[in-house]
């Protein structure tokens, strides 16, 4: 069983909206700062939200501020990411991770990923 396992990719239009989800079978899920990271075609992995373990704060990379919402579910060890108005440059493959929330800097091994296209 994967540690962590993101779902929720897909096909959008620019504009449009998706809501990515990451199951989390990690033991200390509920002390775990999390986050969501991207790799886009041709660039390094880059981080993209997080959230902190009793979810009192929350930080985006500025290029997602006001369109993407980080947000998780401590009883079912779940994180989800709510895209919206999305846009062709955040095109990628997106990954939960556990983090160091002031680093942004990921703790765990990586899933899977979930792909997202955006087409404009």
């Amino acid at each position: 069983q994967a540690d962590l396992v993101e779902s929720g990719g897909g096909l959008a239009q620019a504009g449009g909206s998706l809501r990515l989800s990451c199951k989390a079978s990690l033991r200390n899920f509920d002390w775990a700062n999390m986050g969501w990271f991207r790799q886009s075609p041709g660039k390094e992995r880059e981080f993209v939200a997080a959230i902190t373990w009793r979810a009192e704060a929350t930080h985006y990379v500025g290029s997602v501020k006001g369109r993407f919402t980080i947000s998780r579910d401590n009883s079912n060890k779940m994180v989800y990411l709510q895209m919206n108005s999305l846009k062709p440059e955040d095109t990628g493959v997106y990954y939960c991770n556990t983090l160091d929330y002031k680093l942004e800097m990921p703790l765990n091994s990586w899933g899977q990923g979930t792909q997202v296209t955006v087409s404009s």
